[in-house]
């Protein structure tokens, strides 16, 4: 049994803030987490499909998340605050901005890192 892989099938992304515009930073990390093998899913504003990921425009329990990938400005984080650490994920992302240091503390007394960096770049330099 290879060990590395059954681990990395089952940690999964979250990326919120999901979205169908080809142009937004988070359709980008979807496409890119997925080239390089991860699993994800999306919440965003509407119901959609991008590149086979379920978009989901409810907050939905979902095991198994590793990392939450923020796209979504400061101003409507709280809406998620409760959402995100339910899910109780080793990692959230919170990228350029969607930097919130109110939320950062949240996480970080719920023992959840936070990391202020850029999704795509930490895949670009395999530091994901």
């Amino acid at each position: 049994m290879n060990l590395s892989r059954s681990i990395s099938e089952a940690a999964k992304t979250l990326v919120l803030g999901a979205s169908t515009n080809t142009n937004r930073y988070s359709y980008l990390a979807i496409k890119r987490l997925l080239e390089h093998g991860h699993q994800v899913v999306g919440v965003g504003r509407d119901e959609a499909e991008v590149l086979g990921v379920h978009i989901s425009s409810t907050l939905e329990p979902v095991a198994g998340i590793d990392t939450v990938t923020i796209y979504v400005n400061p101003t409507n984080q709280y809406l998620f605050a409760d959402y995100i650490l339910s899910l109780k994920p080793r990692r959230v992302i919170f990228n350029p901005g969607s930097e919130n240091p109110s939320l950062y503390a949240k996480l970080l007394e719920a023992d959840i890192d936070v990391e202020v960096a850029c999704t795509l770049v930490l895949l670009g330099t395999e530091q994901y």
